[in-house]
């Protein structure tokens, strides 16, 4: 059954942030393949399919845009700030997966890299990324004490 709405619904997107267990902790970003932020770098991520819940959008996502495959994510947070995505209103729901070293990655779908960071020396994020970054390190202090 159809419905038609009254009010504006915002997009819904997933974001997967993935840290190593090492002792320089290193994490996984892709370069963006497409605007908005073409060739800058962000966390593996994009829209949540309508038969999906955001965790299952989140494994999906980071499996399509750089091979990786993770069963175990833990949720960060969610980010709503208004003017986050230069598409339109979007809100996005942030997951951490931890690794205990890199693997092999390769940027596939739209992402035109996948690389591997230390923390300690991020390039600039896109989107509001840098804010979830932070958050995902409060996270994985508490998972893994």
């Amino acid at each position: 059954m159809a419905y038609t709405y009254k009010y504006p619904r915002p997009a819904l997107t997933a974001d997967c942030v993935v840290v190593t267990k090492e002792t320089t902790h290193k994490v996984l970003l892709i370069q963006r393949g497409n605007e908005p932020f073409k060739g800058c770098w962000a966390f593996p991520g994009g829209f949540m399919n309508m038969d999906e819940t955001t965790e299952q959008c989140a494994i999906r996502e980071l499996e399509e845009e750089t091979g990786l495959r993770v069963s175990d994510i833990h949720q960060i947070g969610a980010y709503s700030k208004v003017d986050r995505d230069p598409r339109g209103r979007t809100v996005t729901v942030a997951y951490l997966a931890i690794i205990d070293a890199p693997v092999d990655t390769k940027g596939q779908d739209d992402a035109a890299k996948a690389e591997w960071f230390p923390i300690s020396s991020l390039p600039q994020l896109a989107f509001d990324h840098e804010e979830i970054m932070q958050d995902a390190l409060e996270v994985y202090k508490c998972i893994a004490t």
